[in-house]
């Protein structure tokens, strides 16, 4: 797997084009080496997983959220990754299928600071909102830090304010568009 990819970014990089992101067949493949990582490749492999995957709903990012949730849990293991960084990765996938295992490792004193952190920031919530709504009534006190910090918006105004001028080009897409299309 990893000689394909280095070919393949090779082949990119001769056009001038960045490689393509993991697909879901190469992600498995990944996980199986960061389970039992070849000497020399960690940096590597732990680079693929964390920034060549998209975030969302892809089938690679369930690949890749369903192997850090089984980190979270115990049910998986990688020397190259603990419960925490397992958590702190789930955080970065910006939505999807990452919000079910952060949600649950609220529940982990271990890991529930950092997901509440994670889940804070993150706004693609649907209707997973509802699940730490659930957890805060329940007396969570996790799940209460969340809630206040979107109701007070932090994932707003954690960034940097706007530019005085923004220069933009839009693009129309046909036919049926949602959050991938972004």
């Amino acid at each position: 797997m990893l000689t394909d990819y280095r070919q393949h970014v090779e082949e990119r990089a001769t056009q001038g084009i960045l490689p393509q992101p993991l697909n879901a067949e190469q992600t498995a493949s990944l996980v199986g080496l960061l389970k039992h990582p070849p000497v020399g490749e960690e940096d590597f492999i732990l680079d693929l997983l964390t920034q060549r995957i998209p975030a969302g709903v892809d089938e690679a990012a369930y690949v890749k959220a369903g192997f850090l949730a089984a980190i979270t849990t115990g049910e998986a293991s990688s020397p190259l990754i603990d419960k925490k960084k397992a958590t702190e990765l789930l955080g970065t996938m910006l939505g999807g299928y990452n919000i079910e295992p952060l949600i649950a490792a609220l529940d982990d004193e271990e890991i529930a600071s950092i997901a509440a952190q994670k889940l804070s920031h993150t706004l693609l919530m649907f209707d997973a909102f509802h699940d730490v709504k659930e957890k805060h009534e329940a007396g969570n006190s996790y799940a209460t830090q969340i809630m206040q910090s979107w109701a007070d918006a932090e994932w707003f105004t954690v960034h940097d304010e706007l530019a005085e001028k923004i220069t933009v080009t839009v693009f129309k897409v046909s036919g049926e568009t949602n959050t991938d299309d972004l």
